[in-house]
């Protein structure tokens, strides 16, 4: 029988707690890639939502009023955990549809090899001056200072053709009776009337380079540069012409 020394038993000894001890070790402390370089690699494999956030936001700037000190726009949010094929062609655009003149919705499409699309909401949040009735107006009514307040109110809540400068609004005409405190819209407003029905104004017609006038009589109200029937009061003949001022009607020559 061989006889095994003192110190050969003592290095057998460490040959088999070392190979025991690896064995042992759990897979986490095993020799691999840092963990910041896997994920590193794996993101690479993804878009970069922010960057699509940015493209959003470009396209939606386009057709959204440009932010003032009170107002910026918001994107999104894009779902956080969203995993999309990077791609090389982003293409952004309005989607088409319905939107408020404070929000609009992003179709952003990728175009490479690896084809997908997301929509992304857009809009302008804040605060905005607008012009509002100061109290009850009569339809019919030509609007003055007196008739008009501006107050500061949240963007999304505005309807659509909003007036936020009051001098836009002087002197138009309430096209129906509109209640105090409603935010004044041009639907709600025209031009002051040119012409009022029985108002005497002078007819012009132009033959070929001559000028002709005539008396006439407004049969119809009319705004600036809008159609109006009048009577030729020297033939008697109904024509139809534009309210060019207070006065004036052109004749339209067929």
């Amino acid at each position: 029988m061989m006889r095994i020394t003192p110190d050969f038993r003592r290095l057998l000894l460490a040959v088999c707690l070392t190979a025991t001890s690896y064995a042992a070790l759990p897979d986490s402390t095993m020799p691999t890639l840092p963990a910041t370089f896997t994920a590193t690699a794996a993101r690479a494999d993804y878009q970069d939502l922010a960057q699509l956030e940015d493209a959003a936001k470009s396209a939606a700037a386009a057709v959204l009023p440009r932010p003032s000190e009170r107002q910026r726009l918001q994107v999104g949010p894009i779902q956080p955990g969203l995993r999309l094929q990077r791609c090389a062609s982003v293409q952004p655009a309005v989607a088409p549809g319905l939107r408020s003149p404070s929000r609009v919705l992003i179709e952003i499409r990728c175009e490479g090899p690896s084809r997908w699309q997301i929509y992304v909401p857009v809009r302008l949040i804040g605060t905005s001056p607008v012009v509002i009735a100061a109290h009850a107006i009569v339809m019919g009514s030509v609007l003055t200072a007196k008739d008009l307040l501006t107050e500061q109110r949240d963007v999304s809540a505005l309807p659509i053709g909003y007036f936020d400068d009051p001098a836009l609004t002087i002197g138009l005409t309430a096209a129906r009776g509109i209640a105090g405190g409603a935010v004044l819209t041009n639907q709600q407003l025209v031009g002051a009337r040119a012409v009022q029905r029985g108002q005497t104004v002078t007819l012009i017609a132009d033959f070929g380079g001559m000028s002709v006038r005539m008396a006439g009589r407004a049969l119809t109200d009319g705004l600036l540069n809008q159609r109006v029937k009048v009577e030729n009061l020297s033939s008697g003949k109904i024509v139809e012409g534009i309210a060019r001022s207070e006065q004036m009607v052109e004749v339209i020559l067929n």
